[in-house]
């Protein structure tokens, strides 16, 4: 009558079917204690029997009353039986979950002894306490002058709390009998759990399920605090995530309770010196093999290796050394790594540097209150645990970090405290009770939710942790803190702190992850809601989308440099040229050659002044145009570029782009050897070939004259002032200094006059004559003012003759065609114009060449590279393309980042429960 279910069988995974080929379940179910083994372990309970006998005697007879005292943290005794199974990061898989039946009934069974001896020890300590109460010495008596005697106590009664005191004894060492018994039995039974675990990890690790590995949970959660650590040291926000805070005073041992809880050295050892510089954020997890991995790396070290371990160290003290700014000792940068390895708990530790009172030699003088600053921002968060680390080997009141520790969280309701050195502390205190007070909560005025006592080895860096953990475990065993009852057995050793922790840790994040979420949630709707209204029709760019987008226009502008025409570039060469060179060309060749008395003087005066511009100036001149040409064009493109509805939002990145790219480029040499070949072969030659190239030079060389005449006409217009004509029109006057020239331009111009083929320098008895004839009329004149006033007024005199002298050569091609042989007329001036006209244009020609075949792809290489450095600078593009709308853009892709984070691990925090 049953249906056939055959067709059902894909619902169970493969891996399922195929389980006992892979393993071995005898052996594992042969490795489980039998049943005879674990009745050696339980109480004795005929005596437990007796003393439940004695117990109620006593509470019979009235004795009995409530003794008060810390019992430490409950945490660990009252969630150890489901902590210790409970599900980790990798869900139990079908392999764990189809053992033999023998197995299962033994592991039940193991689990329901451990509660029984849980319940055994409360019990115990219940009683130790009625006893203790009973065997109390009555409270002392007012005096009294009443002269009744006081008895004497009868034998029998003497006797009686005698043996009610071997009862006592009797009851506290079948306690810790039991409690160690609790203990072991515990350590067993996670081993056994550890070994299986770890089987399947490796089995899972090696693909055989075939299916896609997930994210474990705690990775969900440390990917969400890296993101939250990222924005808010960009953004000033605050999380309310929680961490496991650790903090202590420098060498109190923080560190190597890290490295206990992590199982590996990982940290930088140094003796009595700060090693620890930043924050070190440590995500704990479970997985197959121990290892560690920096969250911005793909390396993982082997924590096995002794090699990888010593790299490990080294790669923490130098990201430690790297963080910290010039001038200071610590920084509050965080870094960020992960361990991963079998058996460890998972939760996410912050390591601080350690508090200090003093600041050495060699610190930095805020390194004490820097340290402060760090250390409360982290503990500030309402949610984050602070393991409170004390060295239990110095003493109590030269503890800075309780009372750093009592200000942030003064009602203890997520400080966990722990007393580091604890062997020490047995060894050098007078009074053990001391270490009971600690750990009992009562010396100092901080609150915590539980005490902790650890031992963290012998004092060597080269202690293996496996070494340490033996030392711990034979200590406390032997130690006679907890055989007296000062400590109880759940106070003591790193893996009950470790187990504590983890589940403080979970409890507060599950309390607290949705409400985060929420907050996020509103964030994004207010960030949304702030963008709708301001930029309703633009894209939410974030800044790297941007600087693509800017990337991509700016390398266009650049491609646009090979669209410039040749006679363009040309033009604007030549042009620029002329500009850059005309002040010499006139000045220094032109003006000097014409005061000679003949033509060949003329010619061989221009053909040296030539050929040293050529060989000094005029080749590096004509880069430095082509450089500035080349930079313009690209400026204009650019310009051209925003004009058409582009984004105002690049224009500062743009301008650091062409800045950067011009700086960068370097004009190749060798053109300059080769540009200064042409230039002197184009300055050798006086062969004008035909008219129009003469008529083109007259018409250059009246150009440059006119321009010339017009600048000098200006100069002398400021020298001497404004003329009647303005005075009247304008009602301006001239100044004192003014009138001065004026008078002086006056005498000079009645000179020239007189002399007009006067020489360009006045001769001194002719300053002395122009000095008198004006002191004749009351003006006094400097020869200084006269020889400057004579220089604008003959260098007018010079440029109008040379025009009148231009015109007459209009028609001179002729002549000069038959070398001016019989002809009164010599136009040498213009075959200068002309030669100097087409030196421009093979300058202009070889430049554009120059300009088109390499250096515009070579500007286009260089902004390529120059892009390429700003998109890996961060600051950089954090300085150059700024504004709200970007900060904005930030804000919104952060938060939903964020969202989508704290969402995703919710949903595999739900499936976890």
């Amino acid at each position: 009558m049953f249906p056939d279910m055959s067709q059902y069988t894909w619902i169970v995974p493969d891996f399922v079917w195929e389980l006992s080929e892979n393993i071995d379940l005898d052996k594992l179910a042969s490795a489980l204690p039998e049943l005879e083994d674990l009745a050696k372990l339980l109480p004795d309970m005929e005596k437990i029997g007796e003393n439940f006998t004695f117990l109620k005697s006593l509470l019979s007879s009235g004795l009995g009353s409530e003794v008060n005292g810390a019992s430490g943290l409950r945490l660990l005794l009252e969630t150890t039986g489901e902590s210790t199974l409970r599900a980790t990061d990798i869900p139990p898989t079908s392999a764990a979950m189809s053992d033999s039946s023998e197995k299962q009934f033994k592991k039940q069974g193991l689990l329901s002894e451990l509660i029984l001896i849980q319940q055994q020890i409360q019990q115990h300590e219940e009683e130790m306490r009625q006893a203790a109460a009973n065997n109390a010495p009555p409270p002392p008596r007012d005096p009294s002058p009443s002269p009744t005697p006081i008895p004497n106590p009868s034998p029998s009664q003497s006797k009686r709390k005698s043996s009610d005191k071997e009862k006592v004894d009797q009851l506290q060492e079948e306690l810790l009998r039991t409690q160690l018994k609790y203990q072991r039995m515990l350590e067993r039974l996670e081993k056994e759990n550890k070994e299986l675990r770890k089987v399947v990890l490796q089995k899972d690790d090696k693909g055989i399920h075939q299916r896609k590995v997930k994210k474990s949970l705690i990775d969900l959660y440390s990917e969400v605090l890296d993101i939250l650590s990222d924005y808010d040291s960009n953004y000033n926000t605050q999380d309310h995530l929680p961490r496991v805070v650790v903090v202590g005073d420098q060498s109190a041992g923080k560190t190597s309770v890290l490295e206990m809880i992590a199982q590996a050295r990982i940290f930088p050892r140094g003796s009595g010196e700060m090693m620890t510089r930043s924050p070190v954020k440590v995500t704990l997890s479970e997985g197959p093999h121990h290892v560690a991995m920096f969250k911005d790396s793909t390396r993982e070290f082997d924590l096995g290796k002794e090699a990888d371990l010593a790299a490990l160290r080294h790669e923490i003290e130098i990201r430690m050394r790297k963080s910290v700014k010039e001038g200071q000792t610590v920084s509050p940068e965080t870094i960020s790594l992960s361990v991963k390895g079998p058996g460890i708990q998972r939760m996410v530790l912050v390591d601080l540097p350690g508090v200090i009172s003093t600041v050495t030699t060699g610190m930095a003088a805020d390194t004490k209150e820097t340290i402060f600053s760090i250390s409360k921002a982290y503990m500030q968060n309402p949610n984050a645990i602070i393991l409170c680390i004390q060295d239990g080997s110095v003493d109590a009141e030269r503890s800075i970090v309780t009372d750093l520790v009592s200000q942030m969280d003064p009602q203890g309701k997520r400080t966990i405290f722990v007393l580091t050195k604890v062997d020490l502390a047995e060894k050098n205190l007078a009074s053990p009770s001391r270490i009971q007070q600690i750990v009992e909560g009562k010396l100092f005025p901080m609150k915590a939710l539980g005490y902790f006592a650890v031992v963290t080895g012998k004092g060597s860096s080269n202690e293996s942790i496996d070494s340490i953990k033996d030392y711990e475990e034979d200590f406390f065993q032997s130690s006679r803190l907890l055989r007296d009852g000062m400590l109880k057995a759940h106070q003591v050793t790193t893996k009950n702190l470790s187990l504590a922790v983890s589940d403080c840790f979970w409890k507060m994040v599950r309390e607290s992850v949705e409400q985060q979420a929420d907050a996020f949630k509103a964030s994004r709707f207010n960030l949304e809601t702030e963008w709708k209204n301001n930029y309703p029709r633009l894209r939410e760019l974030d800044r790297n989308e941007l600087f693509e987008k800017a990337k991509n226009e700016i390398l266009d502008e650049v491609i646009s440099l090979s669209q410039v025409t040749p006679k363009h570039w040309e033009s604007i060469l030549q042009k620029k040229l002329w500009e850059r060179v005309s002040t010499h060309v006139i000045e220094n060749i032109y003006l000097p050659a014409a005061q000679t008395t003949n033509s060949g003087t003329f010619n061989t005066t221009v053909d040296i002044k030539l050929k040293q511009w050529t060989d000094k100036q005029l080749p590096h001149k004509a880069l430095e145009v082509a450089w500035e040409t080349l930079q313009e064009e690209f400026a204009r493109f650019m310009a051209e570029y925003k004009e058409k509805d582009q984004d105002d939002i690049f224009e500062k990145l743009k301008e650091a782009v062409k800045d950067e790219s011009i700086k960068r480029h370097k004009w190749n040499e060798r053109a300059m050897d080769s540009l200064r070949v042409i230039q002197h072969n184009a300055l050798e030659d006086r062969s004008i070939t035909d008219k129009s190239q003469w008529d083109a030079a007259i018409q250059f060389m009246e150009e440059t004259l006119q321009s010339r005449l017009k600048d000098t006409d200006s100069v002398i217009a400021d020298m001497v002032g404004p003329d009647w004509k303005q005075r009247w029109m304008s009602w301006t006057n001239r100044t004192p200094e003014q009138h001065i020239r004026n008078e002086t331009k006056n005498e000079l111009e009645r000179l020239l006059k007189l002399h007009e083929d006067h020489t360009a320098y006045l001769a001194n008895d002719e300053v002395t004559t122009v000095r008198k004839n004006l002191e004749g009329r009351g003006v006094e004149v400097d020869p200084v003012l006269i020889k400057d006033t004579w220089h604008q007024l003959y260098r007018r005199h010079f440029l109008q003759k040379a025009l009148l002298h231009c015109n007459l050569c209009r028609r001179g091609f002729y002549y000069y065609q038959r070398h001016f042989v019989d002809s009164e007329l010599e136009c040498n001036d213009v075959v200068l114009f002309w030669r100097i006209q087409r030196m421009l244009a093979i300058t202009a020609n070889t430049l554009r060449q120059q300009l088109t075949n390499k250096e515009v792809r070579r500007l286009e290489k260089n902004v390529k590279e120059v892009l390429e450095d700003f998109g890996e600078d961060t600051e950089k593009k954090v300085q150059l393309i700024t504004g709200r709308r970007v900060q904005l853009a930030e804000d919104l892709k952060k938060v939903r980042e964020i969202q989508e984070k704290l969402e995703a691990f919710i949903e595999a925090l739900h499936k976890e429960k």
